[in-house]
């Protein structure tokens, strides 16, 4: 079970981290078994989430971890914000906490700088999502190391649980993770960290839950698991003016990287907050060129590929010539 696991780490990392770190069983059963036991708490909820379970890369990790994370945000610890579980070895002590990659913000703002940044945003996320953030707590936490990472995870953390070896009851601990997961969706819907001014710029409204449509279904597009999915089943060709990057710009490369863009084209007014599944592939996109995309997001409607067709004013060459 999750709790029992969990509690296994705590209880034992101290002591199993002066064993040579190559080929640890126990650091086996953290990455393997710990991930694939969390990976059942996902059956039958309506996440497409990718985990990972840590006990440092190469060395034995201050904090241990096992991570949450949605692909429409991040695939990795070193950026974006995610759902993680870090563990105390000195108090043996289980935190459940809303995180922010470390690795990202230190490298753009240095280390200290960064801790205040990571600081800021952790406040803005909790305010972004008040009512779940109310049933956590906003506290700081104490991860037993004053080593960059661990720092950067104290000031990232945003809202969230600290338990005991004695606290962690499975049924409280898969309550308190579904709580959290919830909270995380909310959290993508409504903009994460992003600040709201740079939300309406960029969506060109006043109107926040239009304006918060609008970012969801770009961070749809941005998402590179999304577009290797529609890019596996649609052709590689602007499906508006007919642009074929291998004809026309003689490219050669794998078709993930081709210079065509991926557009989210189900109407912004049916993503509704907390909506189970965000997309369909390949039936709510378009492949685009970047001009043609520029172009669909000034539309009205924004899935109508028709109309902008009828707007488009020039032929390629090799359409003209026999």
């Amino acid at each position: 079970m999750l709790a029992e696991m969990l509690g296994k780490i705590a209880r034992d990392y101290a002591h199993e981290r002066i064993k040579p770190f190559s080929n640890s069983d126990f650091g086996n059963f953290v990455r393997r078994d710990v991930a694939t036991e969390a990976k059942k708490q996902l059956f039958g909820k309506p996440y497409e989430l990718k985990l990972k379970a840590s006990v440092g890369a190469g060395n034995w990790a201050a904090v241990p971890w096992l991570a949450f994370f949605d692909p429409l945000e991040t695939e990795t610890a070193t950026k974006g914000f995610y759902v993680v579980y870090l563990i105390n070895p000195q108090t043996r002590t289980v935190t459940l906490s809303m995180n922010q990659g470390t690795t990202a913000v230190y490298k753009e703002f240095g280390r200290l700088n960064g801790r205040q940044v990571l600081q800021r945003r952790a406040l803005d996320m909790a305010q972004r999502v008040p009512e779940y953030a109310a049933l956590f707590d906003t506290g700081t936490i104490d991860l037993g190391s004053d080593e960059d990472l661990p720092s950067g995870y104290i000031a990232g953390h945003s809202f969230g649980r600290t338990y005991s070896l004695s606290d962690l009851n499975e049924k409280v601990v898969c309550d308190d993770l579904e709580k959290m997961l919830a909270a995380y969706q909310t959290l993508i819907e409504r903009g994460g960290s992003t600040p709201s001014d740079i939300m309406y710029a960029e969506a060109n409204s006043s109107n926040i839950d239009e304006t918060r449509r609008y970012v969801l279904s770009r961070k749809i597009e941005r998402s590179g698991k999304v577009r290797r999915e529609v890019l596996s089943v649609r052709k590689a060709v602007c499906e508006c003016c007919g642009l074929d990057p291998q004809i026309d710009w003689n490219y050669r490369g794998p078709t993930i990287n081709t210079p065509l863009g991926v557009h989210h084209c189900a109407p912004l007014q049916t993503l509704s907050e907390g909506q189970t599944k965000r997309y369909i592939v390949p039936d709510d996109f378009l492949v685009l060129c970047p001009t043609c995309h520029r172009m669909i997001h000034k539309q009205m409607d924004t899935s109508d590929v028709d109309h902008l067709k009828e707007q488009m004013r020039f032929k390629y060459l090799r359409l003209i010539l026999p």
